[in-house]
């Protein structure tokens, strides 16, 4: 057969023909240092934490402006003199803002420096048991568990360490050792059981906290009643207080509040950023977190790390209950001990991003929400309420990093630059 005829359209191209061309694309530059920095604050999760606090105190800001009273007055002749309305607002928000800072940070009012550094310590001493009880609930988090139990083992913790500090005789400083402790312990062995039972039976961690909680506050409030933790001669749900021996000293002197509680919890943050992030142990607690299956297979016991991981986590909640039974309430606890202490540790952890240092400025920043909401309600008749609805945006937007990237236009993580590389054409040399 003779071969196929080529088309003329198709016929060879003269040999002095030019080459054809091709596409190449141009080569990325790398991103400028700065670029690649703001890149890394933008798409990290610790700005969602900051963004969330901004966001809530936004909403925050609304709220005072729709429940002040001269702001109602005023948006009823708004069309008419609208300037008396943005006034008005600016001076609720405005004075809300600035009590809160005074009544939490520094108090320009005061006419000494030690007066007015006062609201700093309130904060402090606010702070410090919401840092331990959140330092307990994080290593929780970072070890994949839900330790929802605070209230339970706050409760126990200062049954077994005030039994000690009212009801035992030993020196000074001893005894204060003693106390801490058998808190400590106490809490820790409520949380060890929680771990107990999710490593041998599979019980969920949320559950059982949940239970142990009701457990806790029904046994205490029966031994406040006819245990030995009653007073004598009272008939108040109330314990003896606390012997001196046993009692924190303050930091500052007589005139503050804060204690040596303050310094346990910057001892225990160190303590749990070294367990976590510089120990075997915190290495194994953090492959659990992430796959427990993968940390089965390469041989990690992961029975034994939820019975580990709770009992870290309930002894640091337990630091929160003892501090406010020697730091505190030294006349004396009731079963209201916890003060929602347990729950606003969830907030915490959950703020500082389950990280240790990250739990410690969470937890002075919620310190100064309880320290300052009250020189709003004083200083400018905002509803003390209004706090509460700030901590409560602050998970919201916490629990929602889509929502908060959203509204600030912020690129995910992990997503590329939208800034695309225009192509070139390059003559390809002819041999």
């Amino acid at each position: 057969m003779s071969d196929p005829q080529v088309p003329e359209t198709q016929a060879a191209a003269p040999s002095n023909a030019a080459p054809p061309t091709q596409t190449t694309p141009q080569q990325a530059e790398p991103p400028s240092r700065w670029h690649s920095m703001f890149r890394e604050i933008t798409t990290g999760s610790a700005i969602i934490s900051v963004l969330a606090v901004v966001l809530a105190l936004i909403a925050g800001a609304i709220l005072i402006a729709f429940t002040n009273e001269d702001v109602q007055k005023a948006s009823g002749y708004f069309f008419s003199r609208p300037g008396d309305t943005i006034a008005a607002i600016w001076d609720a928000v405005s004075g809300a803002y600035v009590a809160l800072f005074q009544g939490s940070v520094y108090n320009f009012r005061r006419p000494s420096f030690g007066d007015g550094i006062k609201p700093l310590t309130e904060t402090l001493t606010f702070a410090t048991p919401l840092i331990a009880a959140g330092l307990g609930v994080a290593l929780g988090f970072r070890v994949g568990l839900f330790n929802i139990g605070g209230r339970g083992q706050m409760l126990i913790a200062a049954t077994l360490g005030g039994w000690v500090a009212f009801a035992v005789d030993l020196p000074y400083g001893i005894h204060m050792v003693a106390a801490l402790i058998a808190g400590i312990l106490g809490g820790a062995i409520w949380g060890g059981i929680v771990g107990l039972l999710k490593a041998r039976t599979g019980a969920h961690e949320v559950i059982t906290t949940i239970m142990l909680n009701y457990v806790a506050g029904y046994l205490v409030m029966y031994l406040l009643r006819d245990g030995f933790l009653k007073a004598p001669g009272s008939n108040n749900p109330k314990s003896p207080a606390s012997k001196d021996t046993a009692i924190f000293f303050d930091l500052l002197g007589p005139e503050y509040n804060l204690h040596f509680g303050f310094v346990l919890v910057i001892a225990a943050t160190v303590f749990t950023w070294w367990l976590l992030n510089r120990s075997n142990l915190g290495f194994q607690f953090r492959a659990v977190g992430e796959n427990p299956n993968a940390a089965r297979v390469a041989g990690i016991s992961v029975k034994k790390m939820y019975v580990y991981a709770m009992l870290f986590s309930g002894g640091l909640v337990g630091l929160a209950g003892i501090n406010q039974v020697l730091g505190t309430t030294t006349s004396g606890f009731g079963a209201g001990l916890d003060s929602g202490i347990g729950f606003d540790a969830i907030t915490v952890a959950l703020l500082g991003r389950s990280k240790p240092w990250g739990v410690f400025a969470a937890g002075i920043l919620f310190g100064a929400f309880k320290a300052g909401g009250f020189s709003m309600q004083a200083a400018e008749g905002v509803p003390v309420d209004i706090v509460l609805v700030v901590q409560s945006l602050i998970v919201l937007f916490i629990a929602a990093p889509p929502l908060v990237r959203t509204i600030f236009r912020l690129p995910a993580p992990g997503s590329k630059s939208r800034r695309q590389l225009p192509n070139v054409t390059q003559e390809v040399a002819a041999k």
